[in-house]
């Protein structure tokens, strides 16, 4: 077991003051090595009963963790699958993108079945799955510059192509309402999607060297953004289309990679 030292970050709000001061916490991590080596673990996922999933990018797996009986368990995958991230329904099913192989599977943790729904032309490469609890899974293709949507109940895939070239959708989250949002990592760009008309709408962020990498949503709608080149994080307000960002305390050399937003929106 470790003791860290961590530095809690506050919610930015419009009226934040240009630096907030640190507040230091004392926490406890336990980690757990994970038995595959060389394998990239990585993206893990909670489910509904308390099981830890995660993909083994390197080594066409999807794994289980139980943190009560500190127990890991494998699935393999259909070889060169190169797993990227996954997901947990409500009902167990775990769903990853095959990015190495143009599909998107469905394990089923009780019996080790995998169903298949293979990409359409062009979307050969999913990459961030997300549910949108209206029973569709929405995705980014990286490479193959698409957003796209999962049907659950019946495998149908539509996508939508980016009209810049190498924008590289990357990073996915979705609203209450079903409205996604994405980043467009080979841009300094956002983007949303109707869910209805499928109509697309990109939001250009105010610097052109940007590359924003994840995203994430506040309860009161705004739109919150890492850029992974410059180092900063950004707020979007689709209703007033105001947008603002705060320099990381080490700009670009941080590398703001990923983020999550906690249900008192903490960033």
């Amino acid at each position: 077991m470790k003791t860290l030292y961590l530095l809690a970050v506050l919610p930015l709000g419009i009226s934040m003051p240009a630096a907030v001061p640190a507040q230091s916490q004392e926490v406890s991590i336990t980690e757990w090595l994970v038995p595959w080596p060389e394998s990239r673990p990585r993206d893990p996922y909670v489910g509904p009963d308390g099981m830890v999933w995660f993909v083994g990018q390197r080594k066409d797996y999807v794994a289980r963790f139980d943190p009560a009986t500190e127990e890991f368990e494998l699935y393999d995958l259909p070889m060169g699958a190169g797993p990227h991230n996954l997901i947990v329904a409500s009902d167990g099913a775990v769903w990853y993108a095959g990015n190495r192989a143009a599909h998107i599977g469905k394990l089923d943790g009780e019996t080790g079945h995998i169903e298949e729904f293979p990409m359409p032309d062009g979307a050969g490469d999913p990459h961030t799955l997300v549910f949108d609890g209206q029973g569709h899974i929405w995705f980014t293709v990286q490479q193959g510059n698409m957003i796209g949507r999962l049907t659950m109940a019946t495998g149908e895939v539509d996508v939508v192509t980016m009209p810049t070239r190498q924008s590289r959708p990357y990073g996915i989250v979705v609203e209450d309402s079903g409205r996604p949002w994405a980043t467009l990592f080979g841009t300094n760009m956002i983007a949303t999607i109707d869910p209805v008309t499928m109509d697309l709408q990109t939001i250009e962020t105010p610097n052109p060297d940007a590359r924003i990498r994840r995203i994430g949503l506040t309860s009161d709608g705004a739109v919150w953004y890492v850029d992974y080149q410059l180092g900063a994080l950004g707020r979007y307000d689709p209703e007033s289309g105001a947008i603002r960002e705060w320099a990381a305390p080490s700009a670009s050399s941080s590398r703001p990679y990923g983020m999550a937003i906690d249900d008192q929106d903490r960033i």
